[in-house]
This record gives C-alpha cells, structure tokens and sequence, in this order.
C-alpha cells in the first residue's frame, strides 16, 4: 500500500503504453518505468505495477472494446475466491491483482504435480461463474493458476458472456483423468511440444477423434 502513494493515477500509467500496430503484428514501443512487462496475449500487453499487487492489462488498440467486456465480467464474479479483484477499468485497461504462482502450463513444463483437488477446484470455479449466468469459454491452461498459496485463480474472462459451448476444459479434464493420472505419463513437457500440439488441437480437421481431442486437449496451452 505505501508504493501506491507514490505511483501515477491508473490512467496516467495505460497513457504511458506506447503500442504500435503493424500488419496484425503488436510491437511496445515504451511504458512508465513504474510498469514491469510481464506478459503478452492475444489482445493486450500484461504489466505488473511495481511496489504493489496488482496487475496493469493494457489492451492493443484494434482490441478495446475487449476491456469494457472483461471489466463487465469480473465484476459478477468478484465474490467468487477464485477469480483475482477488479481494482479499476478504463476505455483499453484494467488493474486486477497480482497472481504469485505458476499456471497450469508452467506446471506441465516445470515438472509440478497437478492435483486431483485442484481439478475438483477449478470445475467448482466454473461451476460458480455460471450460477452468475455466464458461460466459462475459452479456458485453457495458460489462464489457470496455481498460487503460491496452492489457491485456484482464473484469469482473461472476456469470453464468459459468448453463447456457444465450449469444450475446452472438458477436454482438458478429460485428458487429466485419461491420460496425466497414469503412472506411465511424463509430468515434465518441453515447451515445444506443447505448442505443437496445441496448434493441432486448435486446428478444426474433421478427421480428429473425440480420443485426440482429449489427449491433444492436455497440451493446450495458447494464449
């Protein structure tokens, strides 16, 4: 709390975020130094505001609109102990918390047991955004967390309000009891690997079984 005081205001920090554009391709070109780069998804650059907890979601220009959805979102879920806290939005930003932890793709690269528990967890974090009449999509092992704590955090909700199923986490869990719970599987995965297979299972071939879906769905792991 000390650092905050002498932090810029929320808006002055995502003013600072210089992103340029160029052929689909989003290159930062600079950023307040009370900002620490921490990630890059598929709509915005992620910041870790230095001497706090908390989280700076800058979103590109071409995807804004995404960050009024997300704000919307986390705000019918902040009762839920399984999503971070929505501190602030604005028209191309949100500040959430900090997540200490290891998501559930650095679990597979790093060789950290997934539990059972933290399975059952995550089905109960599901389960509870949807009692707020949402619809949990797009969930895939880069925005699952495994605190510090050993707490279950989800995070990038923007599309938990679209309308069509979504099977990612069955398939994911699927692959968990098939196939990770075994004895013979490898806990330990190379990073390309992974993003082989996630790039197959993303692909819509009409040849893939509901079995490769599930195997595939294990190693899912884009942003």
């Amino acid at each position: 709390m000390k650092g905050d005081c002498i932090l810029p205001h929320y808006n002055t920090l995502a003013a600072s975020v210089i992103i340029n554009c160029e052929k689909k391709k989003q290159t930062l070109i600079d950023f307040d130094k009370s900002l620490r780069l921490i990630g890059k998804g598929r709509s915005a650059f992620v910041f870790r505001i230095k001497n706090t907890k908390k989280a700076m979601k800058v979103f590109f220009p071409e995807h804004i609109h995404i960050a009024k959805e997300e704000a919307a979102i986390y705000r019918k879920i902040q009762h839920i102990q399984y999503y971070p806290t929505l501190h602030e939005a604005g028209p191309n930003y949100l500040v959430i918390d900090y997540i200490d932890g290891h998501t559930l793709f650095d679990c597979l690269t790093c060789g950290i047991p997934i539990s059972e528990d933290k399975i059952r967890e995550i089905d109960d974090a599901l389960q509870l955004a949807k009692q707020e009449g949402l619809n949990p999509s797009d969930i895939h092992l880069r925005n699952i967390f495994i605190t510090s704590k050993k707490e279950i955090k989800i995070i990038d909700v923007a599309r938990f309000r679209q309308t069509k199923a979504c099977e990612q986490w069955n398939d994911l869990k699927n692959a968990f009891y098939r196939y990770y719970t075994k004895a013979f599987f490898p806990k330990k995965i190379p990073v390309f690997i992974l993003n082989l297979i996630a790039g197959i299972y993303k692909k819509k071939n009409s040849f893939r079984t509901k079995k490769l879906n599930t195997f595939l769905a294990l190693f899912y792991g884009f942003l």
